[in-house]
């Protein structure tokens, strides 16, 4: 039986002038260049997605930058000259532009140069996508280890679990809020599965130590989840004794349904990525992001 015929959208001759002859549009033009809110970014041709909003990255190249692909989505090709390589999608061979290596802009050395024109973007509150909240001490950490994960789309900071409202770092920090340090994991079910994200969770911390982790204790600092469907907390509920045989002490992780969520303040984003060198980033978050890469995503 022949496959299903790829659908591809109409495209303009401008569009097609990049997308199937592979010109590049001029520098400083683009629609994205210079843009950057939270969603994702598909092929302009047949709508794959190829790019996430937090993978982007100011380059001053005149060009949006982005230092990775959404995996599988993304394939290279050497340009017939050597010089370059060349970047389409790879599923409708759309030519998006090239791919640099070595220039040390982003820690992870890598710069896909794309043209706009090759790109739709579709905003965070358009996408369809699942969202659950965890807590497993500082969210510094937690952050940084869910951005890693493919089918995580959205990882934000914040505080939950409790009943003061409007709450702050300080107020959270004091540890009569109620509160605890959490992040918002807006994800893909078709990428990644809700008993892997706790299985990450259940890895990523102890969760058999009651408002503590490591040194950081408060009850802030406790484990919880706290789901979003009545499905994840059915799921979940189940989960739990199966992750118990991995711990002598009893697993003491709250479980509960979201109230409501209060995102963090600013500078408590993506601080993992803006402060390498900061004492708790080098002495406790890398080595644990060495240890879920080695584990979870060989």
């Amino acid at each position: 039986m022949a496959g299903k015929k790829l659908k591809l959208n109409k495209l303009t001759k401008q569009e097609e002038d990049i997308i199937v002859r592979r010109s590049t549009e001029l520098p400083f033009t683009g629609e994205y260049n210079g843009f950057f809110k939270e969603g994702i970014y598909v092929c302009r041709r047949c709508n794959t997605p190829l790019y996430l909003s937090r993978n982007k990255f100011r380059s001053a190249c005149g060009w949006p930058s982005f230092d990775e692909e959404i995996k599988g989505r993304v394939k290279q090709i050497q340009d017939p000259d050597g010089s370059r390589i060349e970047i389409r999608c790879a599923t409708c061979g759309a030519h998006l532009g090239h791919v640099f290596e070595g220039e040390h802009i982003t820690d992870k050395n890598v710069r896909h140069c794309v043209n706009s024109i090759s790109l739709k973007f579709i905003p965070k509150e358009e996408l369809k996508f699942e969202t659950i909240v965890l807590g497993g001490g500082c969210f510094w950490c937690t952050e940084s280890v869910f951005l890693m994960l493919p089918g995580v789309l959205f990882v934000s900071p914040g505080y939950a679990g409790g009943k003061t409202e409007n709450p702050d770092y300080y107020k959270v920090s004091a540890g009569d809020t109620g509160h605890a340090e959490v992040v918002k994991v807006d994800y893909d079910p078709k990428q990644i599965t809700f008993s892997s994200l706790l299985n990450i969770f259940f890895s990523m911390h102890d969760p058999t130590t009651p408002n503590r982790q490591g040194a950081d204790a408060g009850s802030q600092y406790r484990s919880i989840i706290l789901c979003t469907s009545q499905k994840q907390l059915k799921e979940a509920k189940k989960f739990i004794p199966k992750m118990q045989k991995n711990f002598p002490d009893p697993i003491v992780t709250e479980l509960k349904m979201l109230d409501k969520f209060y995102p963090a303040e600013d500078e408590h984003k993506n601080f993992y990525a803006r402060n390498k060198v900061h004492p708790y980033c080098t002495l406790v978050i890398s080595p644990k992001l060495d240890k879920i890469r080695k584990k979870f995503l060989k």
